[in-house]
């Protein structure tokens, strides 16, 4: 007999003609053999396809039903052969092959429901649900647990692989779709609740990285040490595109670390260990990091380097979300948020990175639901880079590390993949030596006290836990603090109207005025023509709301802003008051100065005294070197000023090696030009 099993379900099959010519009855008939004649009522098959035609609901009879599954179980070229005929009659086929699969299922031979087999082997996994309702099991897979959503792709073929290999046969689309709605049922109702994490976990005092491999194998840390497990006590979620981390070795070093990264300042290398600590732990303090610099300062490489070591993923930089739901959807997926070659952040942007830096939620419409809703949280590590000065509102720049990168000369450069080949050789140890800084910051955390906390206070908490496992006490400090004042000369530059606010008051102490008024009169300390753009505010409300976002940044300056109300209940007016006050130290000063800060000319001939000597870390003058081409005089490097009020040695710069070496000017220099744009 011709297989006629393979229909084409756009066009009616092309059969053979000896088929096709056979009545309804030979059809019903000649293909049955004689066990299927038992099973079902000939009579029932016989003018079928006629009835069709004046009935279309002929075939879903009960006892027609039966009489087709039964066909179907003995003689499934016969019974497609018929079903064809009845599609072509106008029969809803689909609907059809539900009932027909529901009956073979229930009844007949007696056999087990195939839904039944499917839940029956469901119970071999470990179902728990999370607190946002979704449902998960644990699968066992080659010796090793794997943890998948219940309503994944993934846990249908397993549940599809495992029927087959107790059936020996695919189990119907309708049986699988009842099978998934009862397990996830079990798993709301009957199963225990528990977290779902993805990358990294911090549970009872211990962290948790998933290492991402196929034997889904995690590192745990706790003040003891670090180590690597087989089965980790928390949950981990895959989601596509996360690649492996290597697993964790000994006997590394951080300048392994910092010969991949172009960072211009010791400073600046213990801000980026600090940042990467940060990303390895979870909690609500991830200060943004923003890479900025010129073409061919390495930004794109520096960023993928870090997310190797945090978060590796097949497309680990992307270019910036266009709303607000698809940043939502990528931070539940990963970690480690990395957006690329950024030219400027849109005002929704800028605030909605603030919120996901700290901790925040976010609730979008269910589709296809009216009353149903969609729920995100999360607290992410951001990275951006770009050329231009990427963050000028100051909420953001409040919560951020800012790094510039300098250029490499075109002699200094390497092969992107002989940077790769060298890196990966090197990762595994990396990594182990950042684990050890995880163990010193669970140690000491407990007992990390500071005299005051600045913004990002968490963040600050578990650097300064952590510094100890490579630098003396006091480095992250004086680094961060350094560059929190770069960061407020900067963002008052970039905003308009704290430049002209601080110009306004350089010749004056004190100004007092409606939004309105400063409106008429702030114009003409901004620079040319910046009025009319579109960065300066139109109206007298929106500059009120521009001067209330500055304030912060320019009372660290010596200009402080408060607002009142003043007048009766209907003539009330809302007063900004504008005042020098006692400029306080900078936050670095206060500590000990900033490590990327340059030395202006009198600071440079004062620094020739023995008291006074600049320390300059080998390493960092070597990176100058390559950065510029070539070794440069001694009369043009310009060492970071490293003198603490409290008399201790200077740290920062030789944060990563502890050794450093001094450099006197022997005589008066002439140091490059250096102003403000």
């Amino acid at each position: 007999m011709n297989d006629l099993s393979q229909a084409n379900k756009g066009t009616p099959r092309t059969v053979d003609a000896d088929v096709t010519d056979r009545t309804d009855a030979e059809i019903s008939h000649a293909p049955v053999s004689a066990d299927s004649v038992a099973v079902a009522d000939q009579d029932v098959l016989v003018g079928l396809v006629e009835r069709t035609v004046e009935d279309a609901a002929a075939p879903f009879a009960p006892e027609t039903v039966a009489g087709l599954a039964a066909l179907k179980r003995k003689d499934l070229a016969a019974f497609e052969v018929l079903r064809t005929r009845l599609k072509n009659a106008g029969c809803r086929v689909t609907a059809l092959d539900r009932a027909i699969d529901c009956e073979i299922g229930e009844a007949g031979d007696g056999a087990v429901n195939e839904a039944d087999i499917l839940v029956q082997l469901a119970k071999s996994v470990e179902l728990f649900r999370c607190p946002d309702g979704s449902s998960y099991a644990d699968l066992e897979v080659n010796g090793h647990r794997e943890t998948w959503p219940v309503k994944s792709k993934t846990f249908k073929r397993w549940l599809e692989r495992h029927y087959y290999e107790l059936e020996r046969r695919a189990p119907s689309a309708f049986a699988l779709q009842s099978a998934m709605g009862l397990i996830e049922a079990r798993a709301q109702y009957d199963a225990p609740e528990r977290e779902i994490y993805v990358r990294v976990a911090t549970v009872d005092g211990h962290l948790y990285l998933d290492l991402c491999d196929e034997a889904w194998r995690a590192v745990e840390v706790d003040p003891t040490g670090w180590r690597v497990i087989e089965r980790p006590p928390v949950r981990f979620r895959r989601a596509a595109g996360m690649q492996p981390l290597p697993e964790p070795t000994c006997g590394g070093t951080l300048d392994k670390l910092r010969a991949f990264l172009n960072v211009r300042s010791g400073a600046d290398f213990v801000l980026v260990v600090a940042w990467v600590l940060t990303a390895l732990r979870t909690h609500s303090g991830y200060p943004p990091l923003v890479l900025s610099g010129e073409q061919g300062s390495a930004k794109s490489t520096f960023s993928q380097l870090l997310r190797s070591l945090v978060d590796p993923n097949t497309a680990p930089l992307r270019a910036l979300p266009q709303q607000e739901r698809d940043l939502f959807i990528a931070a539940t997926n990963g970690h480690l948020l990395a957006f690329d070659n950024v030219s400027a952040l849109p005002e929704w942007l800028s605030d909605t990175f603030c919120r996901l830096a700290t901790g925040t939620g976010f609730a979008a419409r269910q589709l296809y639901s009216d009353l149903d809703e969609i729920l995100f949280k999360a607290a992410k590590p951001i990275l951006l880079n770009g050329i231009e000065e990427i963050v000028t509102r100051p909420d953001l720049a409040d919560r951020a590390v800012f790094l510039v990168l300098e250029p490499i000369a075109e002699e200094s450069r390497r092969a992107e993949s002989e940077l790769w080949a060298k890196f990966e050789t090197e990762r595994s140890q990396i990594m182990g030596v950042l684990l050890d800084g995880l163990v010193m910051g669970l140690k000491k955390l407990p007992e990390t006290r500071l005299d005051k906390l600045p913004r990002m206070a968490d963040f600050v908490l578990w650097a300064t836990a952590c510094e100890t496992a490579y630098w003396p006490a006091g480095t992250f400090s004086a680094a961060y603090l350094g560059n929190r004042d770069n960061a407020v000369d900067d963002v008052i530059e970039a905003d308009p109207v704290a430049s002209a606010i601080r110009g306004m008051m350089q010749g004056r102490e004190t100004w007092s005025g409606t939004a309105s008024e400063l409106l008429i009169v702030l114009p003409r300390y901004a620079d040319a023509g910046v009025p009319k753009t579109k960065s300066w505010p139109p109206t007298a409300r929106s500059l009120g709301n521009r001067v209330r976002r500055a304030a912060t940044f320019l009372r660290k300056v010596g200009i402080d802003i408060t607002f009142s109300r003043e007048g009766k209940t209907r003539t009330r007016k809302r007063t900004i008051h504008i005042s020098h006050v006692a400029c306080l130290p900078a936050e670095g000063d206060r500590t000990q100065s900033s490590a990327s800060s340059v030395p202006s000319g009198s600071d440079a001939m004062a620094s020739v005294t023995q008291e006074n000597a600049l320390s300059i870390q080998e390493q960092d003058t070597q990176r100058a070197d390559n950065v510029a081409g070539g070794p440069r005089p001694l009369s043009y490097l310009t060492a970071r000023a490293m003198a603490l009020k409290s008399g201790t040695a200077a740290i920062t710069d030789s944060a990563d090696a502890n050794s450093s070496y001094v450099s006197v000017l022997a005589k008066p220099v002439l140091l490059p030009w250096k102003g403000r744009l």
